[in-house]
């Protein structure tokens, strides 16, 4: 889940045996493949979420300006040995910004890296292109790593529990506290995006999702479908390789180019890591409480309708963090939004993504809706969100993920 501790070693060695098998079955497209293997590098170093979904906004930032030097430098291809030129350049300079943006902010998998990194040369012929492909990459890195250095998110985050002089209170730390000063790519600032405050706690709409909550998201719900559970379990996973499995549904399409793809994955973890920085500024502007805490104190809310459970107890741990919106439910908009722009008015393509949460289970949609709708209900199956919060955070999302779309929309042709 969203920043709990790393999750158990078993879920990450799973997470990693599906990104090797997934890559098998990739198609001859360097943006796609490094995808997978920079999310099984992510895995492998056990970030937190919001963490890794920096790493990948990086990395496929920095991709897109290597594919792109490249295009600009070679122009239009004259012929077949031309074309093949210009495959090797892009196919070393992809690699080379993956290696080199993946190196400097994850030396601890310096040798997964590497590695990832030497098959992918040994697959390119060597000659000027190839050359000229690896020093285009690492400049591309070079130039992203330097404009993003001062984001702010390695900030020492000031946080002072509230408690009473000699009171004990849980002393594990928030989850980064210090996201919402980040600087964003996308937004202009971390507030432009912050929704209205969550229910009244004396209003109909918040004995609503009280009681929703109470009833299906509980450890022992008799209520909750075992479908439901399924799904419950499937989005305990959070890291970004979860988001970017239903991404690939759309850029392993045939007959996409490196370009489209570039810009593709570029503008969904620009918009996965902007939709970070808006849902923690609105969690630690609000602070509002998770259901453990509110069903546990039912009887101190002001309204009639909630009635407390002092042993209620959610399916699955609540994250270190407010309640309010639901951050699942922020990446889940931000990149269904994505990918309507991108399909336009073609057909949507059968989308897919597997999750180590749940044994490795692979769950499908033919609507980018149903998939959106599934993440929010999820989170309250889990027993952590209300469905209110749910659906601000696909809203937050939706407007991210289209300022995303609009900003790294394809060049003119």
């Amino acid at each position: 889940m969203l920043d709990t501790p790393p999750l158990p070693a078993r879920h990450l060695t799973l997470a990693a045996a599906l990104l090797a098998g997934l890559a098998i079955d990739a198609n001859a497209d360097p943006i796609t493949d490094w995808n997978i293997k920079a999310g099984q590098i992510v895995a492998e170093a056990r970030l937190g979420t919001p963490p890794a979904i920096r790493v990948m906004a990086l990395v496929h930032t920095a991709m897109l300006e290597a594919d792109g030097a490249v295009v600009r430098r070679e122009g239009a291809s004259q012929g077949p040995a031309a074309a093949a030129q210009d495959v090797a350049a892009v196919d070393a300079a992809v690699a080379a910004a993956s290696r080199a943006t993946l190196a400097r902010l994850i030396p601890s998998q310096q040798a997964s890296i590497d590695a990832a990194y030497q098959a992918a040369l040994a697959k390119i012929a060597e000659g000027p292109a190839k050359s000229a492909g690896i020093a285009s990459g690492e400049k591309a890195a070079a130039a992203i790593l330097a404009a993003r250095a001062d984001d702010g998110s390695v900030a020492v985050p000031a946080y002072r529990p509230h408690t009473s002089p000699g009171v004990y209170v849980p002393t594990a730390m928030p989850a980064v506290l210090q996201w919402p000063q980040r600087k964003p790519w996308l937004m202009g600032i971390a507030t432009e995006f912050r929704p209205g405050p969550p229910p009244a706690l004396n209003s109909a709409l918040w004995a609503r999702d009280y009681s929703e909550v109470k009833a299906i998201g509980s450890k022992g719900s008799t209520l909750r479908t075992d479908e439901q559970a399924e799904i419950a379990r499937f989005w305990e996973f959070s890291l970004p390789e979860i988001y970017y499995g239903v991404v690939r549904s759309v850029a392993t399409v045939p007959g996409r180019s490196v370009s489209q793809n570039a810009r593709l994955f570029a503008a969904a973890s620009q918009a996965m890591d902007d939709a970070m920085i808006s849902v923690f500024d609105a969690k630690y502007h609000y602070n509002f409480w998770r259901p453990a805490t509110a069903i546990r104190n039912g009887d101190i809310d002001g309204h009639d309708a909630t009635e407390r459970d002092a042993a209620w107890a959610p399916l699955i741990d609540a994250p270190m963090h407010p309640e309010y919106p639901s951050a699942h439910s922020i990446l889940a908009g931000a990149v269904g939004a994505v990918l309507k722009v991108e399909i336009g008015a073609g057909p949507t393509p059968l989308l897919s993504t597997a999750s180590p949460t749940a044994k490795g289970a692979v769950r499908r949609w033919t609507r980018i809706d149903d998939f959106v709708r599934e993440v929010g209900n999820a989170r309250i199956y889990e027993g952590i969100h209300y469905r209110h919060s749910t659906e601000v955070g696909a809203a937050m999302g939706r407007q991210i993920g289209e300022l995303a779309a609009q900003k790294l929309r394809p060049m003119a042709h």
